[in-house]
C-alpha cells in the first residue's frame, strides 16, 4: 500500500540523513497517515479514508468532507476520493434543482 494522503495527494519525501561528520545517507520523510471516517453530510453515509493529519486539518477548517471535496481539484483526489466528489456533486445538483 503506497502512503500518500487520498484528499491531499501528500506523499513521501526524499532527502538526507547528515551525520556530526557531515557524511550524507539517503533516507525519506513519509507522511503521517492515519485510517480515519469521516461523515458525509449530503450522501448521510460515512466514508474509511487514508487521510494525512495536515490534510484532516484543512477537511475540518473547510466545514466537512464534503465542502473539501467540492473546492479541490481532481488532480489531488485519489481515485475513490473522485468518485465520492462525482456522487456529493451529483447528489447537491439534485437537492438544488
Amino acid at each position: 500500500m503506497s502512503r500518500i494522503c487520498e484528499l491531499t495527494g501528500k506523499g513521501r519525501q526524499v532527502g538526507h540523513n547528515v551525520s556530526h561528520a557531515n557524511n550524507k545517507t539517503k533516507r525519506t520523510f513519509l507522511p503521517n497517515l492515519q485510517n480515519v471516517t469521516l461523515m458525509s453530510d449530503s450522501l448521510e453515509k460515512s466514508v474509511r479514508l487514508r487521510v494525512s493529519t495536515h490534510g484532516l486539518r484543512s477537511v475540518e477548517h473547510n466545514g466537512g468532507l464534503d465542502n473539501w471535496l467540492v473546492k479541490t481539484s481532481d488532480e489531488k483526489l485519489s481515485l475513490r476520493a473522485r468518485r465520492l466528489k462525482r456522487d456529493v456533486v451529483k447528489k447537491r445538483a439534485a437537492v438544488a434543482a
